[in-house]
């Protein structure tokens, strides 16, 4: 990828995350990267090829991000999947509770303007839920965490709670929707609060 298409991304990515994306125009990426329009175009074929290309960037490196927190080797499954949750909650409380969490911020926004940022949203949230059942069943393994329903349905239910309380966190501004999911998802796991 070219130095220049990766500023792009980033810049876009990171006004996005704070107007939306049909708050953004081009030219306000283009500027704050200094870069005249045929570079855009060069690299994307639309504003919509953008926001798909800037989604599939971002699960890339969220992805990467939650493979390291649940690697690491030092913790139980179950102390991996509580950083996660806290590392959630410290990014989205972050910025007066407006977050930068893409999946939270243009969920709702994109689904119903870009079938193909729908799609590529879909695709990053399922990579997300896909890990978290892989963890939660190596937990149950390894004897940190127990469940009452499937890991998949869990790690599922357990994500949809989290991006719920994200929207609360914004509409509300304080971090007290995060207390609650976290003490729901402690109960889910039979973890001790």
């Amino acid at each position: 990828m070219s130095d220049v298409r990766e500023k792009i991304l980033a810049t876009g990515q990171r006004i996005i995350a704070g107007k939306g994306f049909s708050g953004v125009g081009i030219n306000e990426i283009l500027a704050t990267v200094g870069v005249p329009k045929g570079s855009f175009y060069h690299y994307f074929g639309s504003k919509e090829a953008f926001g798909e290309a800037m989604l599939e960037c971002y699960f890339e490196e969220y992805l990467a991000e939650l493979d390291h927190t649940l690697r690491q080797p030092s913790k139980t499954v179950a102390e991996r999947l509580l950083d996660y949750w806290q590392d959630w909650q410290d990014n989205q409380v972050s910025f007066e509770c407006q977050g930068k969490c893409l999946a939270v911020k243009l969920g709702a926004e994109v689904a119903d303007l870009s079938e193909t940022m729908r799609l590529a949203l879909k695709r990053g949230t399922a990579g997300i839920i896909e890990r978290l059942a892989h963890a939660i069943e190596a937990g149950i393994k390894e004897g940190s965490l127990s469940i009452e329903s499937d890991p998949h349905s869990t790690a599922q239910s357990l994500y949809q709670l989290w991006l719920g309380a994200s929207v609360m966190v914004k509409i509300v501004r304080t971090k007290q929707p995060f207390e609650t999911a976290m003490l729901t998802t402690r109960q889910v796991l039979n973890l001790s609060t």
